[in-house]
């Protein structure tokens, strides 16, 4: 993987890798749904052996912006989200001089997109794709844009991708404008051997998307209280990480979750991604954890569940989450980097 600093001069074409990422102190709600200025700092680790692939070309002879999604031709939605975003880095790039501004409204892009994992359920695949789309868009147009900048630009695409873009563990600050909410990697991806098993109880899409969702926040009752806790929660999660304290980690990070989907019920309308099977594995952890075991939970937009506990853990809990009735899969993620050119 090439480093972030490349040279400036336009390649057309670039492919680049991003990996999802778990939040630890979850983004939910924007004060600008434009700009997708989150309501909260967040904390987050990037997942390896996960990752979106993502290649861009740009061409004036396009007519139009295309893209394929796992082998699928997109439109709709979906191509539309990805077009707004790529008009946001063509004018960058006319601002920045790399591209005449006669040709920024017709300088047209193939966007070819892979995921390693599945989408849509839980897991974040907007971040990374997003994150791996602002790398790849950045080396074709010769951008030459610092990290913070870069998780700037993903961030337009999607909130969360903003935290794929440094590597390892990563807090997301809030900000109070566009250039102060950017992400920045706080410990390396070896700091701490922790573990994700993603547990898939559905490999569906969810039928309300994260960003759908984010702007009924302020509808719940909930949400001015969870937002005036979050701070607190952050400390102790960032401060836990950095100490390797699992007990105040499980604390911190099962709260805050908690505190997202109940926020989420109680908006109108009530938005609903836990299955039974959800709760179940929730309750089962936390009889585990009780146990002596260093394992915890978090649920982000869908009904999958990530049960985090360090490496010593593995041995136990893969097998004993594989045999609970209902359970598709697991899969296995370590601390990952940050996204980059290949």
């Amino acid at each position: 993987m090439k480093d972030k600093n490349h040279s400036q001069k336009p390649t057309h074409s670039a492919t680049a890798i991003a990996h999802p990422n778990i939040a630890f102190i979850k983004y939910w709600g924007n004060r600008d749904d434009a700009l997708r200025l989150p309501l909260n700092s967040s904390l987050s680790m990037n997942l390896d052996g996960l990752e979106t692939r993502t290649t861009i070309s740009f061409d004036e002879s396009l007519n139009a912006d295309s893209l394929t999604l796992n082998g699928i031709l997109q439109e709709g939605a979906g191509l539309a989200r990805v077009s707004a975003f790529l008009d946001s880095a063509r004018e960058l790039a006319v601002q920045r001089g790399i591209l005449k501004p006669e040709l920024q409204k017709r300088y047209f892009a193939q966007v070819v997109s892979e995921n390693s994992f599945p989408a849509g359920a839980g897991i974040a695949s907007s971040a990374s794709a997003f994150a791996a789309l602002a790398m790849a868009v950045d080396g074709a147009l010769g951008l030459n844009l610092p990290e913070a900048q870069l998780s700037r630009l993903a961030r337009l695409g999607s909130g969360s991708a903003s935290r794929s873009i440094p590597t390892g563990f990563v807090e997301w600050h809030a900000g109070q404008d566009d250039e102060s909410s950017y992400a920045e990697s706080f410990a390396p991806p070896s700091h701490w051997d922790l573990v994700d098993m993603v547990v898939i109880v559905d490999r569906g899409h969810k039928q309300v998307g994260s960003s759908q969702g984010h702007p009924l926040a302020r509808t719940s009752p909930l949400n001015e209280l969870r937002v005036a806790g979050v701070d607190e929660r952050l400390k102790v999660c960032k401060n836990a990480i950095l100490a390797r304290d699992f007990e105040a980690f499980a604390w911190a990070t099962e709260l805050d979750s908690e505190w997202m989907h109940a926020v989420m019920r109680t908006s109108t309308p009530s938005l609903r991604y836990w299955t039974e099977l959800t709760e179940l594995i929730l309750w089962q952890v936390r009889y585990w954890r009780q146990q002596g075991h260093a394992l915890c939970t978090t649920v982000d937009a869908g009904p999958n569940v990530h049960v985090i506990g360090t490496q010593n853990e593995l041995d136990f809990a893969l097998p004993a989450l594989k045999a609970l009735p209902g359970v598709m899969d697991v899969i296995v993620a370590r601390p990952g980097a940050g996204a980059g050119l290949i």
